[in-house]
C-alpha cells in the first residue's frame, strides 16, 4: 500500500474516532468520496491496525444504529423551518 494511502486511513481513523464522525461527514471533511472513506475503514484499516479498526467499527455501528433518530430530526427542522417562511 502506498504511503499517502495509508497516511489517510490513518487520519480518517482517528478523526471518527475522536469526533464520533459519520462517514459522511469524514468524506467532506477529507474531500474523498463516501466510497473511499468506506473501503478505508473497513478493509485497509484491518490491515494496518485491527485495534484501531474496531473502534472505528464500534463508533460507525453506533452511528447506524442512530441514525434513524438523527433523519427524524432533520425532517422535524426542515417542516418546522418550511411553516416560517410562508
Amino acid at each position: 500500500m502506498k504511503d499517502y494511502i495509508e497516511e489517510r486511513v490513518l487520519e480518517l481513523a482517528n478523526y471518527i474516532i475522536e469526533t464520533n464522525s459519520t462517514v459522511r461527514a469524514a468524506a467532506k471533511k477529507f474531500r474523498v468520496s463516501k466510497s473511499t472513506v468506506h473501503k478505508d475503514i473497513t478493509e485497509r484499516l484491518t490491515e494496518i491496525n485491527s485495534s484501531l479498526a474496531a473502534e472505528v467499527k464500534e463508533v460507525l455501528s453506533n452511528n447506524k444504529a442512530e441514525r434513524h433518530i438523527r433523519g427524524g430530526q432533520a425532517t422535524k427542522m426542515k417542516y418546522k423551518n418550511l411553516n416560517r417562511v410562508d
